[in-house]
């Protein structure tokens, strides 16, 4: 396992080399506070739904957008404003249908606010752009306000998903198993196997009790029952070293942790399994072989915590239903891979009871990164809706 200094980007592929950047494009990122200061000045003052919100709530993703904004300038760079490879705005779009009384319009609003400060403030500074990538600016604004509105309604109407299909086809083979040991129980008179078909029945009933626990965590997020928190201070950075620490014993050096210590208040044993749940996704899913790794830092009052393996890329028409319990992509059920599909909307369950938002970047080039987002103190923020409610 590797653990490097605080050198992280809030672009939502985790990139750490800004050299192949533009000159524009790095200016853009020194930039970035100001930009962001003067955008959240202008959205009180003028969106009544943002006049009152907690700065980490107002934030929300926008650092991570305006990087992948500066990138987009770049000639070159695996990224374009064409083509949806993360789902930076949808997970803005959501969490803002679930933590705030926005409106579509206010979610309208507050993208073309940061059009107009992004132009305002680089000229301000002497930051000329050429008609490119002027274009380029206002087609990733664009692209990111439908992809918000979206998603926004779509949070709004609160689909919920059916469970009986995974319990009948998923529960039926350690059930099997037990009712046979069972009954070779009661035809046997020795003591060593009966002991030893006692210990299969207790193993495939503890398995179907875990399968149910997992259940009835996903059915608690679609149901609109709300998790409840045990929230006590931690360390993220702390947490996460355990978790990636914890599978390189099981899969090898394959980890490396990268940030700097990030002190808050959360669920530590519901964050465990988040974190845990996005490690086995990279393992399960990556290159065979390839690193896992984990970044943590924090900013603006949000913890960020994200996971990137290499390998095949999610599609893009795919990557809101892998957060939706039993869908998966399709490429990971064409792979042969096992799994209920319950594991990410958990994620995002968890994550949204701390009041905060769980994305992915994927493409076949940056490779696939989860990104957990959430306030640093989830304790005024427990309370809050989630997609489900």
């Amino acid at each position: 396992m590797l653990i490097k200094g605080n050198n992280v980007t809030f672009a939502s592929d985790q990139q750490l080399d800004d050299d192949k950047l533009s000159a524009n494009a790095r200016r853009m990122l020194a930039l970035r506070e100001a930009v962001l200061q003067e955008w959240g000045q202008r959205l009180r003052a003028t969106v009544k739904e943002a006049e009152h919100l907690p700065h980490p709530i107002m934030i929300n993703t926008f650092p991570g957008l305006y990087d992948n904004i500066a990138e987009a300038i770049t000639p070159g760079y695996a990224r374009s404003p064409e083509t949806e490879t993360n789902t930076v705005a949808s997970e803005h779009g959501g969490e803002r249908a679930r933590l705030t009384n926005y409106n579509a319009q206010a979610v309208v609003s507050e993208y073309q606010l940061l059009r107009w400060t992004i132009f305002d403030v680089l000229r301000e500074h002497g930051v000329q752009l050429n008609s490119d990538e002027f274009a380029i600016i206002n087609a990733s604004i664009d692209n990111s306000i439908r992809d918000a509105v979206n998603a926004f309604a779509l949070a709004q109407s609160a689909l919920r998903e059916r469970f009986v299909a995974a319990l009948t086809h998923d529960l039926r083979n350690p059930l099997a198993t037990a009712v046979a040991a069972a009954d070779l129980i009661k035809h046997s008179t020795d003591p060593e196997k009966m002991k030893s078909l006692a210990d299969r029945i207790l193993s495939n009933l503890s398995r179907m009790d875990g399968m149910i626990q997992n259940l009835l965590d996903a059915i608690v997020f679609q149901t609109g029952e709300r998790l409840r928190l045990r929230i006590e201070p931690f360390d993220m950075l702390e947490l996460t070293r355990e978790v990636a620490e914890q599978f390189a014993s099981i899969h090898g050096a394959l980890f490396e942790v990268d940030g700097s210590p990030v002190n808050g208040h959360w669920d530590r044993e519901a964050v465990r399994r988040c974190i845990e749940n996005l490690a086995n996704n990279a393992v399960k899913y990556g290159t065979p072989g390839s690193p896992v790794r984990f970044s943590v830092t924090a900013l603006h009052g949000r913890a960020v915590v994200s996971v990137h393996n290499e390998g095949p890329a999610i599609p893009p028409d795919q990557m809101e239903s892998v957060f939706q319990v039993f869908r998966r992509a399709v490429s990971a059920k064409e792979g042969g891979s096992r799994g209920w599909g319950i594991g990410l909307p958990y994620v995002r369950g968890v994550v949204e009871s701390h009041g905060g938002s769980v994305g992915v970047d994927s493409t076949a080039q940056r490779g696939t990164t989860f990104i957990i987002d959430m306030p640093v103190d989830a304790r005024p923020f427990q309370h809050a809706p989630t997609l489900a409610e």
